[in-house]
């Protein structure tokens, strides 16, 4: 076995670290153009080109897409290249419920985890979700898919978990376009959306308590709560 002599990280990995977070948080929704390179070397007071690099490896991955004269924006996890998910669900091999049983057991134990070792900053950014739920219900009366997508991931963060981490990075898309559909469908409905706010309002609560088993509780009863709306509405007639 040959031993390797260990490097420091990259400047351009730790730029790409954040980026892909803030889109996986959501503060960099999809279709929205990010900041320009300029900008963000000089607000993270690095080089331009360790910036482009950072880019051009989250537009290899699919999370950015560059348009032609606009500038680069983040891309839809529904119209990202090779999505597995929207494949198998298009010819029915995996279904709603196929997706919702494998969330179940994820983020029921994020919620624990996270009641467990959440940082002001992490309850800042679940709250700051919560937020963006509210007003899109004033503003839209329904709730926007990356404002209840970014609530579950900065749950996952706030699990300070790597494997788990890495397992919802890799799931993000799967879960994006699930909840895409769960508030379309529920969309139809009057008083559901606000239903959903209040789960993920308790789920939060029992989070900033410190109440591990309840926030998990709470998160299993939301997640049991839609996949019996939709077992119910939308199964086998």
């Amino acid at each position: 076995m040959e031993l390797k002599p260990i490097k420091p990280k990259k400047i351009s990995d730790q730029v790409f670290e954040q980026i892909r977070e803030l889109i996986y948080k959501g503060a960099f929704k999809p279709g929205q153009q990010i900041t320009p390179e300029r900008n963000l070397a000089a607000s993270m007071q690095v080089s331009r080109t360790s910036v482009r690099n950072a880019i051009n490896k989250l537009v290899t991955m699919g999370l950015l897409e560059h348009r032609q004269g606009q500038g680069t924006f983040v891309a839809s996890p529904e119209n990202r290249r090779g999505n597995l998910l929207a494949a198998a669900m298009a010819t029915e091999e995996a279904t709603l419920d196929d997706l919702l049983e494998v969330r179940l057991g994820l983020e029921a134990n994020a919620a624990e985890l996270a009641a467990r070792r959440a940082t002001e900053t992490d309850l800042l950014s679940i709250e700051k979700s919560l937020k963006e739920m509210e007003e899109d219900i004033k503003s839209e009366g329904h709730i926007s898919t990356n404002a209840d997508a970014a609530f579950h991931m900065a749950v996952t963060f706030a699990t300070k978990n790597p494997v788990l981490i890495h397992l919802m990075r890799n799931f993000y898309d799967f879960l994006f376009i699930g909840i895409k559909q769960n508030l379309t469908h529920m969309y139809q409905v009057q008083g559901e959306h606000e239903n959903i706010l209040d789960h993920h309002k308790s789920v939060y609560d029992m989070i900033r308590k410190r109440k591990s088993k309840e926030a998990g509780d709470m998160m299993r009863h939301h997640i049991k709560y839609v996949q019996d709306y939709f077992r119910k509405h939308h199964g086998p007639e």
